[in-house]
């Protein structure tokens, strides 16, 4: 079922407090520093949904209501309406994980494909453990950096004490290429690569420069190992407590920067290498083709582990190829 469908299909249910409505203010967090993406993505959709006048949507960043975490507690407790979790969705449901398998997005028209063809199912995994998954949004290819060594191949990364986010696909992925991944959150990161604590970490290029990420590390390598979707969340609670009108705008907001999100990212993408090269980091090119073979036991352990993994590895797939 397209997922455009599948979202605006939901009826309204009885009213869970006070039913949204234009006076009504409707707080996002999120972990993005100012000029991450995160931010950009959140203001746009916020400033959609105010000039429907349906509901006033607030934005507070940098982890001002919470780490990934804490948010998504709120989310269920109703303290906050909006949270944009991403690679944290693993811990959530299993099926989230298909995301931390490395090298399995190809480009954005390929995530394009995934979000309108098979969102469905990760709508429906995440509202099984009591979330709701509104919008597809963007976090971006992942690249590592640290201060150790230029990273080539998965060899070079061998005792590299590295930051990931909280999902164990993550950690068993850098587990195999022998880093020492240490999940933590992102707001902890810089003060830790800092003081030494971890040695390097692995984010998109925006999470890295608007984390001022390249002021504490001596080497970007572009491996570009993992996609990582992000999620405009809500809970299966407030979702079908909000009226039709308000579902709609919701909705129509978060499609909207989905796509804003895709592009913006791509054009950052472009413009932040030579930035984080002027602040001093040494950057490389990492050989794909030596981590691709040395990411095939995830793969196989993913499609054993997880119930209907190896199906969802070659609906993916398949989506790539016919591209």
């Amino acid at each position: 079922m397209n997922i455009r469908t599948l979202m605006m299909g939901v009826a309204a249910a009885a009213l869970w407090g006070t039913t949204a409505n234009a006076q009504e203010v409707l707080k996002l967090g999120h972990v993005g520093a100012p000029g991450s993406l995160y931010e950009s993505t959140g203001n746009n959709f916020a400033t959609c949904v105010n000039e429907s006048g349906k509901a006033t949507v607030e934005v507070y960043g940098s982890s001002q209501l919470g780490n990934d975490e804490e948010m998504l507690q709120k989310l269920k407790l109703g303290q906050i309406a909006f949270s944009i979790p991403s690679s944290i969705m693993s811990s959530v449901s299993p099926t989230f994980g298909i995301f931390e398998m490395p090298y399995l997005i190809k480009d954005r028209d390929h995530m394009r494909k995934v979000r309108d063809e098979m969102g469905g199912t990760f709508v429906d995994a995440a509202n099984d453990k009591g979330y709701r998954i509104i919008g597809f949004w963007e976090n971006g290819f992942r690249n590592v950096t640290n201060n150790v060594r230029p990273v080539t191949v998965p060899a070079d990364l061998e005792g590299i004490k590295l930051r990931t986010p909280k999902g164990e696909w993550r950690v068993k992925m850098f587990q195999s290429y022998g880093a020492n991944p240490t999940p933590m959150a992102f707001s902890e990161v810089f003060t830790a690569l800092k003081t030494g604590v971890i040695d390097g970490q692995e984010n998109p290029l925006a999470q890295i420069y608007s984390g001022k990420f390249q002021e504490v590390q001596k080497y970007l390598s572009m491996t570009g190992h993992v996609y990582s979707p992000a999620y405009l969340a809500s809970s299966a609670k407030q979702w079908e407590g909000w009226d039709d009108e308000l579902k709609t705008a919701i909705q129509d907001c978060a499609v909207k920067a989905s796509d804003f999100a895709y592009d913006e990212s791509a054009k950052l993408d472009g413009e932040l290498v030579d930035k984080i090269k002027e602040a001093g980091v040494e950057v490389n090119e990492a050989d794909k083709d030596a981590f691709i073979e040395a990411s095939k036991p995830i793969y196989e352990e993913f499609g054993q582990q997880v119930e209907g993994g190896q199906k969802l590895i070659e609906d993916i797939q398949a989506l790539a190829s016919s591209s």
